[in-house]
């Protein structure tokens, strides 16, 4: 939704109550599936009273909401085999995401310069991301965030305190950001826009990059751009730093220095001293995430460093993470062949 066609909503609406207002909706609103629900009823109670929201307007914007069975089909759908790394690469790695990859740093090469020297962030991470999740704006989502979420977590119940948290999170963006939440649009679990924030990160780390006065990820590629660096570098990015080192191992006790999980909690030191090595080790008291990955030509052991793991505060998947560095480095390649 552009940036005009939110501030038009909002200057029609702004009569109705001020700011809270802006969460209302028409007034022959029809019945909608979260129509008399308690838990419905419940939860605007908890909005009205802890964030001073307007409890009728409030509860017209959920008499628009609807539940989507595709929603929790998509939710609950047993989860695919793990790929391994050979499998997943060509998914993400691909000439047309690389070359349209170039297409969008050159279009936009004023605002990432701006946001790597602001953040400390290098452009090609931040052109990987947005390519990676959803190929350049491309495919951002198609479900209303409000019927997302309002599915999740009033008819999803393994998950339902997390996104009863998120539909918090976005009812107060769309107050704060003067936007009509029935209008927003982004994934059946509620990401949205070109980076596909979840409503915590958005009101969290996205930022108002081109100083319109508005924060707007889904067709505004400047504040995309600007809000992927602050997480970035929210979340521990070391400007000038490598993201991961290749390892030689030798040994049968190789295996036993792979990390569980993402954290990084053995030392360079310490895998050393189970077989690990590289040319290129940082210091031996350097925590890392030790892993290994299937690869088209066996096993390749690589060691993540803080700017590895801060991707993977991004998506928490080593193989994620290995796909958006290499994207980086395969752009940068390819702009320099161009």
């Amino acid at each position: 939704m552009s940036m005009q066609v939110m501030r038009g909503w909002a200057t029609r609406h702004a009569s109705l109550m001020g700011l809270i207002g802006l969460l209302g909706v028409t007034q022959e609103a029809q019945a909608g599936d979260y129509d008399g629900s308690p838990q419905v009823a419940e939860f605007v109670g908890e909005m009205t009273r802890d964030y001073g929201f307007a409890g009728e307007q409030l509860m017209g914007v959920f008499r628009e909401a609807q539940k989507k069975q595709a929603i929790l089909d998509a939710i609950s759908r047993p989860a695919e085999r793990v790929k391994q790394w050979k499998e997943y690469r060509p998914m993400f790695l691909t000439d047309a995401r690389v070359a349209r990859g170039v297409d969008f740093w050159r279009q936009h090469e004023a605002v990432l310069a701006r946001a790597e020297q602001e953040y400390g962030v290098p452009a090609q991470v931040i052109v990987s991301i947005i390519g990676i999740e959803t190929f350049y704006g491309r495919n951002t989502g198609s479900y209303r965030v409000i019927d997302a979420l309002s599915t999740l977590g009033f008819d999803y119940p393994p998950r339902a305190e997390f996104f009863r948290k998120e539909l918090r999170e976005f009812l107060l963006l769309a107050r704060e950001e003067q936007v009509d939440p029935l209008t927003l649009k982004g994934s059946y679990a509620g990401a949205m826009g070109l980076p596909q924030f979840m409503p915590s990160s958005f009101r969290a780390y996205a930022v108002d990059f081109d100083g319109d006065g508005h924060i707007n990820i889904w067709s505004n590629p400047d504040d995309a751009i600007g809000s992927v660096a602050s997480y970035f570098k929210r979340h521990g990015w070391v400007a000038g730093e490598p993201v991961v080192i290749r390892a030689d191992v030798t040994g049968d006790r190789a295996d036993e220095g792979l990390t569980q999980g993402i954290e990084p909690v053995k030392t360079v030191g310490e895998l050393r001293a189970l077989g690990w090595s590289s040319q290129n080790a940082p210091r031996d008291d350097m925590p890392v995430t030790a892993f290994r990955l299937e690869g088209e030509n066996g096993p390749e052991y690589w060691m993540g460093l803080k700017n590895f793991y801060a991707i993977t505060r991004y998506n928490r998947s080593v193989m994620y993470a290995m796909a958006v560095h290499q994207l980086s480095d395969m752009l940068v390649q390819a702009r320099g062949n161009k």
